[in-house]
């Protein structure tokens, strides 16, 4: 029998640490081909409005500067381009920098040591990645490091909803639908991960603390779709 390809999930465990930033970077390496087809059906397009929605949400000027962290295959670099905002992608994943459909700037990098100096971007941008991070208070520390004084960040990701209903339809579907689709269409083992992957958030008023300790005293989030994703925005004190 063939072994089921590497993720974060181990049989029902997931990995932390080193063992976890590997386990996802062979991840991405492997589904990045179709990552994007994937993400458009699963999400019946949502992904697209809700990368959009966080783009419209840095409320910044044009021409100003933002990072694109885990930029994968360019989709934000190309949402905002088409404000006229100046992209740099950084991802570690080689295979989604080969599958990449954006002429951006783009550097492979670890978004938790990211290679730009103190203070260089108007903004920063993230979508759907927070949850395969090894440490989000380094995540955002190194944010509020890079990003100027009053610039914006916008972070995307995918989220629980609250109301009970939406609770139940959110689990069934995330739970069984999208990993029995991913298997057909890509990869079983990655899109099983990724349901799972959201028991790697902490509780919202932790997530909201870690975010306001890092630098970013007006930190706001909203639900997006009945709580489907969340948008997390602020401003650099």
């Amino acid at each position: 029998m063939t072994p089921e390809p590497e993720t974060p999930l181990n049989n029902g465990v997931l990995l932390d640490g080193d063992e976890k930033a590997t386990a996802v970077r062979d991840m991405f390496d492997r589904i990045a081909p179709r990552y994007d087809r994937v993400n458009r059906i699963m999400s019946f397009r949502l992904d697209v409005r809700w990368r959009r929605t966080a783009v419209a949400a840095l409320g910044l000027a044009r021409k100003s500067v933002v990072l694109d962290l885990a930029c994968g295959t360019g989709d934000l670099c190309e949402d905002l381009r088409r404000e006229q905002i100046h992209p740099i992608g950084v991802d570690f994943s080689m295979g989604m920098m080969k599958a990449r459909r954006t002429d951006a700037q783009v550097l492979q990098g670890d978004v938790l040591q990211l290679p730009i100096p103190n203070n260089a971007v108007d903004g920063a941008i993230c979508g759907f990645a927070m949850r395969n991070f090894t440490n989000l208070e380094a995540f955002f520390a190194e944010l509020a490091r890079v990003t100027r004084p009053r610039g914006r960040i916008a972070v995307v990701d995918a989220s629980s909803p609250e109301n009970r209903v939406a609770k139940f339809g959110h689990h069934i579907y995330f739970d069984k639908v999208v990993p029995w689709v991913g298997g057909v269409l890509s990869d079983k083992s990655a899109y099983s991960y990724l349901p799972a992957s959201l028991a790697y958030l902490p509780p919202t008023s932790e997530l909201m603390d870690i975010v306001r300790d890092a630098g970013f005293s007006d930190a706001t989030r909203r639900e997006l779709t009945l709580g489907a994703a969340q948008l997390i925005t602020a401003t650099k004190d």
